[in-house]
């Protein structure tokens, strides 16, 4: 470990740890000798040049961001391998709950009277626990993971649309495929997003079970946390197995479902204009 002593800065760093004492002057005179993540550290003495207006502390500062080894890159690499260990990790829970999948689907196929030992099923416990898990995978997956970044600083105030985005789900009731298009719109403020990264969260909240209005709104949500933009409007047109295959067996129904947020719900205008451009475009 090193210690220094500059401007009154005082800190201690590991090699390879990311733990930091700093005991600082000035505005932060009162602070006490306490842990620091490389960030805070770089924060809390950005904000003792800012506040002292010192030259040296200021050079203090850049000479941290050279030497720490903690620059924008690393901090990068960092999070990549979180992701990638992350996504192991829920590989491996998959996999270790795959058999108790796999024992319930053939529970089933023998409930239903069918023999699990003849050679057209053997192995259909197994793919049908797969398949479950497939389906479902959007309850691993996180919205901000999945954007990783894409969202970019850019003077556009104008609506982005993109639409007829396909979307495949599953009724939360009887377990059969409900799906069909999806249509986003937002107006920026100051930021936009990269727009496959629209279709990707379409992706997370449909590969779960579901109702197509809690879908919809679940969507709308997600892209007005993430970017903050004047408005959010989502409309999902979708079939339902569950009225087509059985119930009611209407073929020809669809299901259409909105939701609106910000200047979408507010302004009369801007919802025709998204409306217009979704259905005529």
């Amino acid at each position: 470990d090193e210690t220094r002593q500059r401007s009154g800065v005082r800190f201690v760093h590991g090699h390879g740890a990311c733990a930091f004492a700093i005991y600082t002057t000035g505005c932060l005179a009162d602070c006490r000798l306490e842990l620091f993540s490389p960030m805070e550290y770089q924060k809390a003495a950005e904000m003792s040049a800012h506040c002292t207006g010192s030259e040296r502390q200021q050079q203090l500062v850049a000479d941290f961001r050279y030497n720490s080894g903690f620059n924008e890159l690393s901090l990068d690499s960092k999070k990549s391998s979180t992701q990638q260990h992350e996504s192991s990790r829920k590989v491996e829970e998959d996999e270790s709950r795959l058999p108790a999948l796999e024992a319930a689907y053939r529970t089933i196929l023998r409930g239903l009277g069918e023999d699990t030992d003849r050679q057209g099923l053997l192995r259909t416990p197994l793919r049908a626990a797969k398949s479950m898990q497939f389906l479902t995978k959007g309850y691993h997956e996180d919205v901000y993971d999945v954007l990783n970044g894409a969202i970019f600083d850019e003077d556009h105030d104008e609506i982005v649309i993109v639409k007829d985005i396909d979307m495949f789900s599953l009724c939360e009731h009887h377990l059969v495929p409900f799906f069909g298009r999806v249509h986003i719109g937002y107006l920026p403020n100051k930021k936009v997003v990269g727009l496959s990264k629209l279709a990707r969260i379409v992706e997370i909240y449909s590969r779960r079970l579901q109702v197509q209005e809690r879908l919809t709104k679940q969507i709308a949500t997600a892209i007005s946390e993430a970017l903050q933009p004047a408005g959010v409007a989502v409309v999902i047109e979708a079939a339902h197995m569950c009225m087509v295959m059985r119930g009611v067996q209407k073929m020809n129904s669809r299901t259409v479902t909105s939701c609106m947020l910000g200047v979408f719900r507010e302004d009369p205008k801007t919802r025709e204009e998204f409306l217009h451009l979704t259905q005529n475009a």
